[in-house]
């Protein structure tokens, strides 16, 4: 009797085997999340932005200060991004009502201040190294929960480059790609036949690591990955038998990856990659997100060399990332045509991401919203 026949594959009823639907965990609100870079908002400007379905306006005020609010006028629930800022106010664009930072409605221009309604929800809004993190939950908890630096986007001593795309996805596949480096196969024809090997993975409440080294089986590294590594790694050393040391670290909800050329090299020296990726639902049913994150590539020691190549190192990380957009978005498609997340995943690294997401998100109704 073949295996199948003894082990049948139970019949898909829309529940997976598991019993767990990871695509129905929401993105839990009570972090700090990206929702536009600093520069995109000018003062005295307005910016609508999206966090799992809810509208957020974001203004910079005559102060130059930050503020975010829910993005619908209390009187005709019409977007306040339409509106003109004010000093540090906010007027909307149809009857010209009123908000300061705390969404209190200070002024209704036919009624007078002494007849106020109620205003809008605000948000805690704070800029960290570029970006404008909202933080969507109890704001008391906000303060204690700050990022903190994003990876090594600010240091003079690496070259950085923004990474920055909306993925028809939910933002657990986006981890889960990361995070499994076995699917180098995908990146054959940008970097060769590469093989990974999982020396090392931990895990705790909120956060999961696994770590990497390489070896190529089959032909050359591009312009782009020679750029990134072997401009740091010993002339000596054949890169087919290189040993670099690569990890992957989700402390919920950011990811991070870096690279160490020698596998046996401190971690705690400069990684020659450093990325840091933040994945920011946008609709209700949170089935897709913007990227938020950051590139940075240790500047080797010869002066201008890294300006000189860097239009290679972004020819690079753009064709890697198009196809992993390009498979997150498959899986999407594959869950909502299924109804479920059927996936069938057997690495003990992936394993234990899950069990990290599943923990720290908020599960969803079917209809996109929290269940409380």
């Amino acid at each position: 009797m073949s295996d199948q026949a003894s082990n049948p594959t139970p019949l898909r009823t829309g529940i997976p085997a598991s019993g767990l639907d990871l695509r129905c965990v929401g993105a839990h609100p009570d972090y700090w999340y990206p929702v536009a870079w600093s520069d995109e908002l000018k003062r005295g400007r307005a910016l609508g932005r999206r966090f799992a379905g809810q509208p957020v306006v974001l203004y910079r005020g005559g102060s130059g200060q930050v503020f975010a609010l829910e993005d619908r006028c209390a009187h005709r629930q019409v977007p306040l991004h339409l509106g003109v800022v004010c000093g540090d106010e906010l007027k909307c664009h149809y009857h010209g009502w009123t908000y300061d930072g705390d969404g209190q409605c200070v002024d209704v221009p036919y009624l007078g201040k002494e007849r106020l309604p109620n205003g809008v929800r605000s948000y805690p809004a704070r800029e960290i190294d570029g970006l404008i993190f909202i933080f969507p939950g109890d704001p008391v908890l906000a303060e204690n929960r700050l990022p903190g630096p994003l990876g090594s986007s600010q240091r003079k001593d690496y070259k950085t480059r923004r990474l920055n795309r909306e993925v028809a996805c939910h933002y657990t596949f986006m981890h889960e790609n990361l995070f499994d480096m076995n699917h180098q196969f995908m990146h054959r024809k940008q970097m060769g036949s590469i093989r990974a090997r999982c020396i090392g993975r931990q895990h705790g409440e909120h956060w999961a690591q696994v770590e990497y080294t390489f070896s190529r089986t089959e032909g050359k590294p591009s312009v782009g990955e020679r750029v990134i590594v072997d401009l740091i790694r010993k002339r000596k050393q054949p890169a087919k038998h290189f040993s670099d040391h690569m990890r992957i670290r989700t402390d919920y909800p950011s990811q991070s990856l870096r690279v160490w050329v020698g596998r046996d090299i401190d971690a705690s020296q400069d990684p020659v990659l450093d990325v840091w990726l933040c994945y920011t639902p946008l609709d209700g049913e949170q089935r897709s997100n913007r990227t938020f994150g950051y590139l940075s590539v240790k500047k080797p020691p010869i002066p201008g060399l890294i300006h000189a190549v860097w239009p290679f190192v972004v020819w690079f990380t753009d064709n890697i990332f198009r196809e992993d957009q390009d498979i997150v978005e498959y899986e999407q498609r594959a869950h909502d045509a299924q109804g479920a997340d059927w996936n069938n995943e057997i690495f003990p690294a992936i394993r234990d991401l899950r069990d990290v997401l599943a923990r720290s998100g908020r599960p969803m109704s079917r209809g996109g919203a929290d269940r409380t």
